[in-house]
C-alpha cells in the first residue's frame, strides 16, 4: 500500500491508537481498491520487465511510492504465476522433466511472403474489477489475423497451450512453420515444445531485453486494448470472454482494415492472396506484408 505522506500505515494506526485490522475492516471498500491497484502495478511492471525478480519489482515499486516489502512483492507475484523459473546450465530433450532449452531466433531474418510461414505468440493481462484474466494470443505475422486465442484467469502453460492448440486446428499448418515468442517459461515448457514438434513447427525466440523482435504481437495488444479493452468495464471474465469473442473474430479479422495490409483486413487480404496464388501470378501487385520481419516497426520505431 501506498504512504499516505510521510507516514505508512502502521504508524498512523500507532499515532491513532487503531489497530491495522481495525484499520482495515473500517476502511473495507478502499483498502481493496488500493490492493487491486496495487496488484496491477504488479501485473504491469512484471509483464513490462519480463526478466524482473521479485526483488527487483519490489525497488520499482518502492520507488513508485509503494510501501512494499519482498515478502509481499514475492507473495503477490507467486500468487498470479509471475515468479519467474530458473532455467539450468545443461539441456535434455527426452525426458519430460527436462530443463527447458531456449531457442535462437529464427524470425530475424525471415522474408513472408504467404500465411502460415511465421506465428508469432504472446500473452497480456486485462484488469476486471475484482481479480484478473490473462490472455495468450497466436498470429500470422504475414497476414496479421489471429489464429489463435485463450483466456484464463492463471498464468501458466495451460493457458498457452489453449490458444495454440486453438490455432492449430484451424489453421493445419504445413510442417517447417516458424512459430516465434520470448522466452517466457510458458513458451519454453515442455508441452508447449512438444506440442509444436508434434505439429511439425520450429521454435524461435527473441532475445533478452528485445522486445521490438516480437513487435507485431505488441503491436496487436496496442490495439486490443486501445479499441476494446480501454472502451468499457468489464465486471466478470465470462463478460470479457464473450466481447473479446466478438471483438476478435468478428471484428479485427474480418472487417478491420490494416494500413500494413493495404487497407484491407486480415481475411480480405488472405483471400486475395490466395486468388492471386490461384491465378499463378500476382499480377504486378505490391504484396504490403512481404517484408523482412525485423522491419515492422509498428511499436518500437526507433529500434535498430
Amino acid at each position: 500500500m501506498r504512504t499516505q505522506g510521510e507516514l505508512s500505515v502502521e504508524r498512523m494506526c500507532q499515532l491513532a491508537g487503531v489497530g491495522r485490522a481495525g484499520f482495515y475492516r473500517q476502511g473495507g471498500a478502499e483498502v481493496e481498491t488500493e490492493q487491486m491497484q496495487l496488484r496491477d502495478t504488479i501485473q504491469r511492471e512484471a509483464l513490462a520487465n519480463r526478466f524482473y525478480g521479485y526483488r527487483r519489482i519490489t525497488e520499482v515499486l518502492q520507488r513508485q511510492g509503494w510501501a512494499v516489502t519482498v515478502k509481499m512483492v514475492r507473495r503477490l507475484m507467486r500468487e498470479d504465476n509471475l515468479l519467474a523459473a530458473t532455467r539450468r546450465r545443461f539441456v535434455v530433450t527426452s525426458d519430460s522433466g527436462h530443463p527447458f532449452r531456449i531457442y535462437p531466433n529464427l524470425a530475424r531474418h525471415t522474408i513472408l511472403t504467404d500465411v502460415d510461414q511465421l506465428w508469432v505468440a504472446d500473452i497480456t493481462y486485462i484488469r476486471l474489477d475484482r481479480e484478473f484474466a490473462f490472455l495468450a494470443v497466436v498470429l500470422d505475422a504475414f497476414s496479421r489475423r489471429v489464429v489463435g486465442w485463450a483466456l484464463a484467469d492463471g498464468l501458466d502453460r495451460r493457458l498457452t497451450l489453449a490458444a495454440l492448440e486453438r490455432a492449430i486446428q484451424s489453421r493445419q499448418p504445413p510442417a517447417r512453420l516458424v512459430h516465434h515468442s520470448d522466452r517466457g517459461v510458458q513458451y519454453a515448457s515442455n508441452e508447449y515444445v512438444a506440442r509444436l514438434e508434434q505439429s511439425g513447427a520450429v521454435l524461435s525466440m527473441s532475445r533478452p531485453g528485445c522486445p521490438w523482435e516480437n513487435g507485431m504481437c505488441e503491436s496487436w495488444i496496442k490495439t486490443l486494448k486501445k479499441e476494446e479493452i480501454d472502451a468499457r468495464p468489464y465486471g466478470s471474465r465470462e463478460e470479457l470472454q464473450t466481447h473479446l469473442e466478438e471483438f476478435i473474430e468478428a471484428v479485427y479479422n474480418r472487417v478491420r482494415l490494416h494500413s500494413a495490409l493495404g487497407y484491407l483486413s486480415p481475411e480480405e487480404f488472405e483471400s486475395e492472396q490466395a486468388r492471386l496464388h490461384a491465378a499463378g501470378a500476382s499480377g504486378g501487385r505490391w504484396l504490403p506484408a512481404a517484408l523482412s520481419f525485423p522491419r515492422h516497426e509498428e511499436i518500437f520505431p526507433d529500434a535498430s
